[in-house]
């Protein structure tokens, strides 16, 4: 019976995933915002269907009444989540939302799949997030300081990724972390923000030749120290989102193509400079020539993502744990052997849909400040997520990123909820600027009025 039930329920997690993700893409034809709320209403029902499925399926697979426990927990902090924001922003964008708890969702449900104490703790972490999310939309509303505190970003960011390089321990062949009072802070994860606002705020307005070699300079040195690290993934994901911001500010072709030139140089100085760097290009080219070493992980994740097919073979009946790290760098391939190739190709579109909310932001937001923040922020989303899943399917060579909001990992969930409430401030920013516009028009519609009567009268008069 227990076959049957897992059986039917992969086909109901498709149904309802291909559904959202449609919406995701369908919401905008909607010619009125009552119909389009009524699309996002439906969007958060299929999130509690979707996490109610499937956590049937893992409680009957386990009888464990504390799996029944996080998922009360879960509905719960969804649901405050969706109240929140409609009551005290109002403007904010529902798909975002939405789209930010679909994510984790799924996060949850994979995670507590995998391993259960990883999944409340990464519960905490996003509970904790939020809070200090619901604050950042009033600051970006509020202050407007934020676009001149340059090198306050560019400091904070340098300071923080030295601590790492000096203090972390080697770990996977990277500093990555450190550790203060049991609590592992990734400081990259949050520098990745300041990193945005600091290219932002030094190229907004001045674009002259010197300060774009200023800001260049800094950039590298963020980049410098993540590769003294060697925690290149992230040090890659930095040097694209100034390359996009770069030529964003200045439209100038060549200095995104000299960009590219010395990222391809760095590029394979760093193969013949670090080991690891090495050991996944070789695991890449051919994983199964290595596959008792380097080529393990790789293999492991194509044999993961081949069993599952299409449709995939159902919460628990997999073996994603064969995988070293499955929940972290891996998370993918365990989605893809349980809950099927269709199932993730709709989690890719949701990503995808998440990046043309930021961009579409982006450009028609006025202020050149919270412009290029939204598009920097909206890079190092989009990137992360290419660098995960194209590693994972062994379409480029493993970068040791995680997937927003999906995979294990405390410090990249904070940031990247934060990094959302930032986008959420950026677009009532944009809604305030709409209405501000709109007002102006009527204001000289009437103005417009006045002088036409004005003259008909005069007109009338002189007859």
């Amino acid at each position: 019976m227990l076959n049957i039930i897992v059986e039917l329920s992969k086909y109901l997690l498709l149904i309802l995933i291909i559904l959202y993700a449609f919406q995701c893409f369908t919401v905008f034809k909607r010619r009125t915002e009552e119909k389009k709320k009524k699309v996002l209403y439906k969007q958060f029902t299929m999130i509690l269907l979707l996490e109610g499925c499937g956590f049937l399926i893992l409680f009957l697979n386990t009888m464990d009444w504390k799996i029944a426990a996080l998922f009360g927990a879960i509905v719960l902090f969804f649901s405050i989540i969706q109240i929140l924001y409609r009551l005290i922003y109002p403007k904010a964008s529902l798909l975002v939302v939405n789209n930010m708890c679909m994510l984790l969702a799924v996060g949850f449900l994979i995670l507590t799949r995998l391993d259960y104490e990883e999944a409340v703790k990464q519960f905490i972490i996003a509970a904790g997030a939020t809070v200090i999310a619901f604050i950042i939309p009033v600051i970006i509303r509020k202050l407007k300081v934020l676009s001149r505190l340059t090198w306050l970003y560019g400091v904070l960011g340098m300071i923080c990724l030295g601590i790492v390089l000096v203090l972390a321990q080697m770990s996977g062949g990277a500093k990555l972390s450190i550790s203060v009072g049991g609590i592992t802070i990734q400081f990259s994860e949050l520098v990745k923000i300041t990193f945005v606002f600091f290219v932002a705020s030094i190229l907004a307005v001045d674009r002259t030749f010197k300060k774009i070699v200023i800001a260049t300079v800094v950039a590298a040195a963020h980049v410098g120290i993540l590769v003294l690290s060697t925690d290149l993934g992230t040090a890659l994901v930095f040097f694209i989102t100034y390359l996009v911001m770069l030529y964003v500010a200045t439209k100038k072709l060549r200095y995104a193509a000299a960009g590219l030139a010395a990222g391809g140089g760095a590029a394979v100085a760093a193969y013949f400079l670090f080991n690891h760097v090495r050991q996944r290009v070789v695991a890449w080219k051919d994983p199964f020539a290595v596959y008792q070493t380097s080529g393990y992980q790789i293999v492991q994740s194509l044999f993961a993502i081949g069993a599952g097919g299409w449709f995939g073979m159902g919460l628990g009946q997999g073996s994603p744990t064969t995988i070293p790290v499955a929940s972290r760098d891996f998370v993918f391939a365990a989605i893809c052997e349980e809950l099927g190739g269709v199932f993730a190709i709709c989690l890719i579109l949701i990503c995808m849909s998440m990046f043309l909310m930021i961009v579409n932001i982006s450009m028609q937001i006025k202020n050149p400040f919270y412009k290029l923040v939204a598009l920097g922020l909206g890079t190092e989303y989009a990137f992360q997520v290419f660098l995960t899943i194209g590693g994972v399917t062994k379409f480029i060579p493993m970068t040791g990123i995680t997937l927003p909001l999906v995979s294990y990992g405390g410090s990249s969930v904070m940031s990247t909820i934060i990094m959302l409430a930032i986008v959420q401030g950026l677009y009532i920013l944009r809604e305030d600027e709409g209405e501000q516009l709109e007002k102006e028009r009527q204001e000289r519609m009437e103005r417009e009025e006045g002088r036409g009567k004005e003259i008909s009268q005069r007109t009338a008069g002189k007859r």
